[in-house]
């Protein structure tokens, strides 16, 4: 059949492998240090790995490839845990995939009847069991102000970094699911906090002595958001360590507006 999946380009993939990470499914893994797609079955074509990828190594085409089953992907995951099975069923929510999120819920709900030892032919006479979706905080790190942050913090080292506009939090519903999950945060506001000289400091330090890998800097559309890009479009430029830049711009309503490395 013909369907969207993703296509990964060997010459970018720096073999990282944030993108294995970031599919729950379990379609990606490393293999001599190149990420790779090893079964079609597994790949949802929704492109939650794209946005893992520092190199822009992947992107989404329309070819034949092997239909995805939402019910092998689930009976892959219930042995990973709660956590696993939680996320990827936010990752189906928030793309509103009904169809195979009531699809995976059916799965859990089966195995839930069978582990306490419901027959499968009885299965159907039985009330729904409920099948509640926790949606735990992404949150690894505490405080989040970047006044309150330490530039060489040990957690910085080899982390991908989040620098998001106080408000985007509340705009973006996918904030914790998609844009904060493996990601360290500040948090900062460039019209209201005072010291913007202190933020660029922090950041050039958290660079070149913090040591972090790459740098992620979230955004409103209103005007004044774009001093928070500026501030860490300079802080990467005086800093004497080279590290991936990107911008996400995201509306009132929090839509993607723009998503680019710079």
């Amino acid at each position: 059949m013909k369907r969207t999946i993703i296509k990964i380009d060997d010459s970018r993939c720096n073999g990282c492998g944030l993108c294995v990470k970031g599919c729950h499914e379990g379609a990606l893994q490393l293999i001599e240090g190149k990420a790779v797609l090893v079964s079609e079955l597994y790949c949802d074509g929704l492109g939650a790995c794209l946005g893992e990828c520092p190199q822009q190594a992947i992107e989404l085409e329309e070819r034949e490839a092997e239909a995805y089953d939402e019910r092998k992907v689930m009976q892959r995951l219930l042995p990973k845990g709660e956590k696993v099975i939680s996320a990827h069923l936010r990752h189906l929510a928030t793309q509103g995939q009904q169809d195979y999120l009531q699809q995976a819920i059916d799965v859990l709900e089966e195995s839930q009847k069978q582990a306490i030892g419901i027959p499968a032919s009885a299965q159907n006479q039985t009330d729904t069991f409920t099948s509640p979706v926790s949606m735990p905080s992404e949150l690894q790190q505490w405080p989040v102000q970047l006044h309150l942050l330490s530039p060489t913090a040990p957690w910085l080292k080899k982390a991908n970094l989040l620098v998001a506009a106080d408000c985007t939090a509340y705009s973006a519903g996918d904030f914790h699911t998609n844009w904060l999950r493996g990601k360290r945060l500040a948090i900062a506001c460039p019209k209201l906090d005072h010291g913007q000289e202190i933020y660029l400091e922090k950041l050039i330090t958290m660079i070149d002595e913090g040591g972090i890998d790459t740098l992620t800097v979230m955004i409103m559309e209103v005007p004044c958001c774009s001093g928070l890009l500026h501030l860490c479009q300079k802080a990467r430029q005086k800093a004497k360590r080279n590290i991936p830049l990107k911008m996400v711009k995201i509306s009132l309503q929090g839509e993607i507006l723009e998503e680019i490395w710079l």
